[in-house]
């Protein structure tokens, strides 16, 4: 009996040994304010709360560029973390095999069955699901409400032409401390290619066509898109080159606005509740100028959740991104953070944040001002940096508005060719 009694006892523990979940810790990998690293750790407790033994470890960047030079470096040396936060340059990093196709853990770990079709299509690439929406956004301008009131400024029209845009920056101009300027130069961000692609939408040359794989841009559509801000560079509409080269704009820390500096700046729509906790002065958002006439904004997803091929618990790593995407609970603390949800199920929480009302009602003002989003150039990432390059070469007075121009296209050419 005694026999008998230790071999149950040994088959016991074995089984216990089989099935007791061993202590998995996963790496998360995004950048973001310290709004969302705030919102993030927020559900990342909320998770680890409903899933005992699992821990997030989240490594966060300020900006786009130190994430992806920081996660390239990762990846070189089979180090990455096990979730990689993308952006609109996800093909490029499906082309270079470093994501994990999630095909088959849907309709088991992850319900996409609840996410807009349209979102699970953005993630979708070459048939294989690749990328999780964290939500929808738009390019949009964010205006400091509080400090137009106190200047006694009148409050922009969320909808208006350019000739009727750089009227009101001129009356912001006289209206301003001479040392606070009406906009942020706004092709002086690292993340330039976000406006200059608004250019070329509202100028008829979009950037990229991916069926024929060739732009429509020209040397002289880059030279009017320069020449358009050396109008307002000269004119005092937005600072001077070696004082908006003073704000690196990767997030509402290193903004001009949230500074003081200007009265409006670029912002994408998941980002302005970083903005609001920034500062004590209301924001308020408005369309980029001709958007209207030409439908030439767009609804984009925010970012995606991808997992890195090497992955040694993708299974886990899935289930936190469903948590992220489809649970009321983390709805409620991310809000729109990463872009409005594109899960029923999340929406359904309902968002109690002002900020987050705003953004909806933003979405449903520039909505039908908008068209399908043009498919991203190859190797986006670099086409940001080079073209921040040369617009500051422009800004500077090192080159003409011509030369600038005709650099755009030879690198948007050999981007394309590469």
């Amino acid at each position: 009996m005694k026999k008998i009694g230790l071999v149950l006892f040994i088959l016991v523990m074995s089984a216990a040994m089989v099935f007791a979940q061993a202590p998995v810790t996963l790496r998360w990998a995004y950048w973001g304010s310290a709004a969302r690293i705030k919102r993030s750790q927020d559900a990342i407790d909320l998770f680890k709360a409903a899933n005992p033994g699992i821990t997030v470890n989240p490594e966060i960047s300020g900006g786009t560029g130190d994430h992806f030079n920081k996660v390239d470096t990762q990846i070189a040396g089979r180090s990455g973390p096990d979730i990689i936060q993308m952006g609109g340059n996800i093909n490029d990093y499906v082309k270079k095999g470093v994501l994990l196709p999630l095909d088959k853990y849907v309709g088991s770990v992850l319900n996409a069955s609840v996410i807009d079709p349209g979102a699970v299509e953005s993630g979708t690439i070459g048939g294989h699901l690749y990328g999780v929406s964290t939500g929808v956004t738009m390019p949009a301008l964010v205006y400091n409400k509080s400090l137009l009131e106190r200047v006694g400024a009148p409050l922009p029209k969320v909808s208006m032409t350019y000739a009727e845009f750089r009227a009101y920056l001129e009356t912001l101009n006289s209206l301003l401390p001479t040392s606070v300027y009406p906009m942020q130069d706004i092709g002086a961000m690292a993340s330039n290619s976000t406006p200059f692609g608004y250019w070329t939408r509202y100028n008829g040359t979009p950037l990229y066509n991916a069926e024929t794989n060739s732009t429509y841009v020209t040397a002289a559509d880059a030279k009017k898109y320069f020449e358009l801000f050396k109008d307002y560079r000269d004119n005092g509409l937005v600072p001077p080159a070696d004082i908006a080269a003073g704000y690196a704009e990767t997030n509402a820390d290193t903004s001009a606005i949230i500074a003081g500096k200007v009265a409006i700046a670029f912002i994408w729509t998941n980002g302005l509740s970083g903005y609001q906790a920034a500062t004590k002065d209301e924001l308020g958002l408005i369309e980029f100028p001709g958007a209207a006439a030409m439908k030439s904004l767009w609804q984009a997803p925010s970012q995606f959740y991808t997992v890195n091929k090497d992955s040694k618990n993708p299974e886990l790593t899935v289930k936190f991104i469903n948590f992220l995407v489809n649970s009321p609970d983390a709805a409620k603390v991310l809000g729109n953070d990463r872009g409005a949800s594109a899960s029923a199920t999340a929406r359904a929480a309902g968002l109690a944040d002002i900020n987050d009302q705003k953004v909806i009602e933003y979405l449903k003002s520039a909505g039908p001002h908008s068209s399908k989003e043009t498919a991203h150039l190859p190797n986006d990432t670099e086409l940001n940096s080079t073209l921040y390059l040369i617009y500051q070469k422009v800004a500077f007075g090192k080159i003409t508005p011509a030369q600038g121009g005709q650099q755009v296209f030879d690198m948007i050419t050999r981007l394309i060719k590469k």
